[in-house]
């Protein structure tokens, strides 16, 4: 009996990382983004990115990012918020303060869908450096760093390098970042 419901678990695990792979999934902190799903269903799922979801649920953006779309988001991971300050997160979280936290994260969307190849594709077209404008209503530059990598900039200075590229969504794209981006 053991052994059979040993080869059932293994039977459905394999099952279930079959269909995620037909769907073209990504692996983010350990599940498997599914491009049917929005960005929200994806990201939730996230060990990597649970402070960016508690940040979405505090700013009330869940509804906008489940919506049609399509968006670019450049998701910075829990390492990412941790380099910032001391108690930053923890201010931002608070509901005094939703305002600022909104800006700060829709600063790290941009409208439009552009995975790798599009973001590529503006960089060689402005000549080395593209700039996109963000839902917040700033400008993120964009820029090359090798054949394969593209380092985004922020208003204020800082510079993230997208680790994971392409986590396609049913609304758009994420790329997952190291830096949190900051708005002037």
């Amino acid at each position: 009996m053991r052994k059979l419901t040993s080869a059932l678990i293994i039977a459905a695990t394999l099952a279930s990382a079959s269909a995620a792979f037909a769907q073209n999934a990504v692996m983010v902190g350990g599940q498997s983004m599914l491009p049917s799903k929005d960005i929200i269903d994806n990201a939730v799922n996230s060990a990597d990115h649970t402070t960016l979801v508690a940040a979405v649920k505090a700013a009330g953006l869940v509804d906008t990012l489940k919506g049609k779309g399509p968006f670019t988001v450049f998701a910075p991971t829990n390492t990412a918020f941790g380099k910032l300050p001391a108690g930053t997160v923890d201010t931002l979280l608070k509901p005094e303060n939703k305002g600022g936290l909104t800006k700060v994260l829709t600063y790290h969307v941009v409208p439009g869908k552009y995975d790798f190849d599009a973001l590529q594709a503006e960089i060689k077209k402005q000549n080395g450096k593209a700039q996109l404008a963000t839902a917040s209503g700033g400008k993120l530059t964009f820029a090359m760093n090798g054949a394969h990598n593209i380092h985004v900039m922020d208003d204020s200075g800082n510079t993230a390098k997208i680790s994971t590229y392409d986590v396609n969504q049913s609304n758009g794209v994420i790329h997952e970042i190291d830096t949190v981006l900051l708005p002037k």
